[in-house]
């Protein structure tokens, strides 16, 4: 192990070595002044834009990334005291051609949609920054990069768009108002790309070239955007964003009375400098947030769901990214979980070009039964930048119990984690890693309450390679965290080849192998789990994907297990399952008005047993206004050994059990400001179904009416369990 850690550890130095310099540094586009004032109309007709600089001449990502796109696209960009203006036009592959677009939603997902964005890193740190743009129909996209190229679509801002469309183009034009991104005032230089996707060309370009194996939005290949003299000072910059809800609930269970309720609340956004920024909630609600996606849950482990609530968001990196998928110290889910927030404030941004700080304290309430008394929650970040594009960071998490009986022996009177990472990204985006060292802090739970990992990603053309090892404590405690396991030792190593085609005629993209396994050991170095896969995956140049698998599995129970998740009968402790599996995954092509995917497994499973899996999505649109999409997921487990004992008999009990999921889901989007989504989820194994409707209206920009309805039925006899409706209006006001 120590020789492996010196390998990788010269690696990473290696990596400090390598020159700062921009890769492409040359790729540079003057912004001057607006001559003259612009309306946003999509008719740019303004001397504005006349005397505006052009990007153009834009280069081929996918399917070759080894020329200029063959569809043409024009981007200008100008500014004011206020905004900043862009504008592009997106040429069409031939006169006449139609565009593909799911529908007028907001933050649409970037493969299903002809696009084109902007990544805007205005530090020109190649790691944080900021995406606006739209797509064809003129549905807005905007979110907040970190990590050098990810995108938290969840963050919202207040700008205006618009998007027309003719024989020939369709033209994207926007003002982005200077209080809705952070940056140091007095640079005079900051990092810009833009991205164009044409699935009727089946074609990816951006301006300043990226490799094929990166997201267009990787900011380590970033082109210059030079100003004729540096961006405005903004003045103050206060936002107040109240609301007002009121709604019912019922419980039919208990054949209470509706409760009715009328709320008030809000935040408010505080600009402490132009980079820096303090955020203020007050009894907030997130009642209008999307409904979380059910699934069916087969592993012995909590599942994630992702922060969608818009408090959270703004520079939530800093806190959420810290560690790994399955190893954090803060998760903001945790906080609210089935009680009010009362309050709240975090202060975050950027110090300067080098140094980010976060810094959040929340207050929550007790449960209506007393279980969970009122909290405070306080989480602090530090982030340093080092070398070309790598960082520094520290974290330290409290979690507090306010008033706490001496007879509840249910909740911990505080829980602490403090923790520092090295994060690696080297110029040219190829190494990218992470270390990370985190130790906890609990009453009575002390010794072997610390946790350790390494991380480490090649990422070439042809190869990819990875590892990945992990240790955590069994006292080690992340309550506000998300770390399902502990007491173990764990090392994933994955590669993978790929193989271009040289014939252009050719319609696979990319094609090869991966292979990689997974194995979690116990404190003996005794292999407790272990999966090992072989996987061949086919992208082709329609953007459809073809992959198959095969994998052995086993696993030695920690603790008792129903294989169903059902509350039926469980497997004992220390028992040995061990199997063999095989799947495959189609996902057809996304320019087609019918799309669909397809997943599918079979083999063995927990107590000699075996299960088929099948998995599948079909949607249509009517594009851009109407998107119908159904899910469906089987899982079929059959002849699982489930010895349990009957008057003090052992017997076999055969399991043989099977779970739908049903999913159905209806977009409407009648303009791009007014839509309406209902989803209905039949889920057989939390023998529930649930039915949300939702309708918003955009009638200024960041600022929204919602109607919200919910019901949750028993799946037997569709006896209603409980019914919701709450409307909620929100505003957002610039002081």
């Amino acid at each position: 192990m120590k020789k492996l850690y010196t390998v990788l550890l010269s690696l990473i130095f290696s990596s400090f070595l390598a020159s700062a310099q921009k890769k492409n540094e040359a790729f540079q586009l003057h912004i001057q002044r607006a001559s003259s004032p612009i309306r946003i109309d999509g008719i740019l007709n303004e001397s504005s834009w006349q005397n505006a600089e052009a990007a153009k001449d834009f280069y081929m990502i996918t399917p070759m990334d080894t020329s200029h796109a063959n569809v043409k696209t024009e981007v200008r960009l100008t500014y004011d005291d206020q905004n900043i203006y862009m504008s592009a036009i997106c040429y069409k592959s031939e006169k006449g051609a139609g565009y593909v677009v799911e529908s007028l939603k907001r933050d649409f997902t970037f493969g299903k949609n002809d696009n084109f964005f902007a990544v805007i890193d205005t530090f020109d740190d190649m790691t944080n920054g900021f995406s606006f743009g739209a797509n064809a129909a003129g549905a807005q996209w905007d979110g907040q990069m970190f990590e050098g190229g990810s995108i938290n679509l969840n963050w919202d801002n207040k700008w205006n768009s618009i998007t027309i469309n003719d024989d020939e183009k369709w033209v994207f034009e926007a003002a982005i108002p200077f209080k809705s991104i952070r940056y140091k005032a007095g640079i005079d230089r900051w990092g810009i790309n833009f991205s164009r996707l044409d699935l009727k060309a089946n074609e990816k370009s951006a301006w300043a070239p990226v490799p094929r194996q990166f997201p267009s939005a990787s900011l380590a290949y970033a082109g210059v955007l030079l100003w004729d003299s540096p961006p405005p000072t903004p003045k103050t910059n206060i936002s107040v964003i109240p609301y007002f809800l009121t709604g019912f609930n019922k419980n039919y269970q208990t054949d209470q009375s509706p409760s009715y309720k009328t709320e008030v609340g809000g935040d408010v956004k505080i600009a402490v400098t132009s980079s820096m920024n303090l955020d203020l909630t007050v009894n907030p609600d997130f009642s209008q947030v999307d409904v979380d996606r059910q699934v069916t849950n087969l592993d012995r482990y909590e599942l994630f769901f992702p922060e969608r609530r818009q408090f959270f968001l703004e520079n939530g990196d800093l806190f959420d990214n810290f560690g790994f998928a399955n190893l954090r110290p803060f998760f903001s889910r945790r906080i609210g979980l089935n009680v009010p927030i009362r309050y709240g404030a975090r202060l975050s941004g950027k110090l300067n070009k080098n140094w980010r700080l976060g810094v959040m304290d929340m207050q929550t309430g007790a449960s209506p039964d007393n279980i969970t008394p009122a909290q405070n929650f306080t989480v602090f970040a530090l982030q340093r930048r080092v070398f070309a594009r790598s960082n520094i960071s520290a974290l330290f998490v409290n979690k507090q119990s306010i008033d706490l009986p001496d007879t509840n022996k249910t909740v911990s009177l505080y829980n602490r984690n403090l923790g520092i990472e090295y994060n690696l990204a080297s110029s040219n985006n190829i190494w990218t890693g992470k270390m990370v060292y985190m130790k906890s802090f609990s009453p009575n739970k002390t010794g072997d309450d610390f946790t350790h990992a390494f991380d480490i990603v090649y990422n070439a053309k042809k190869w990819f390679w990875h590892w990945r090892h992990e240790y955590v404590g069994t006292n080690y405690n992340a309550e506000v965290g998300y770390v399902p396991r502990k007491g173990y030792y764990k090392a994933n190593p994955t590669i993978t080849y790929n193989f271009y085609p040289k014939t252009p005629s050719s319609p696979i993209f990319l094609h090869g192998p991966s292979l990689g396994s997974t194995t979690f050991f116990d404190k003996k170095g005794k292999a407790i789990d272990h999966e090992t896969y072989f996987s061949y995956t086919v992208n082709f140049k329609d953007r459809s994907l073809l992959s198959g698998w095969v994998a052995y599995d086993y696993v030695k129970l920690l603790a008792p297990f129903d294989p169903t998740n059902s509350g039926g009968d469980t497997l004992a402790t220390g028992t040995d399952h061990s199997w063999k599996a095989f799947g495959v995954d189609y996902t057809s092509r996304p320019r087609g008005l019918f799309t669909y995917l397809f997943s599918g497994r079979y083999g063995g499973y927990y107590g000699n047993g075996s299960r088929l899996g099948l998995k599948g999505e079909m949607g249509y649109r009517f594009q851009p206004y109407v998107s119908l999409t159904l899910g469906l997921e089987y899982n079929n487990i059959d002849n699982v050994n489930v010895p349990v004992k009957r008057d003090e008999v052992l017997k076999n009990n055969m399991v043989n059990t099977e779970f739908w999921l049903i999913s159905p889901r209806v977009d409407v989007t009648f303009t791009n400001k007014l839509f309406f989504t209902t989803y209905l989820q039949y889920n057989q194994q939390s023998k529930n179904v649930n039915l949300n409707a939702r309708v918003q209206w955009r009638y200024k920009p960041a600022s929204d009416l919602f109607l919200v309805y919910t019901d949750n039925y028993l799946p037997e006899n569709f006896y209603i369990k409980n019914r919701a409706i709450v409307l909620k209006f929100t505003y957002w006001w610039n002081v």
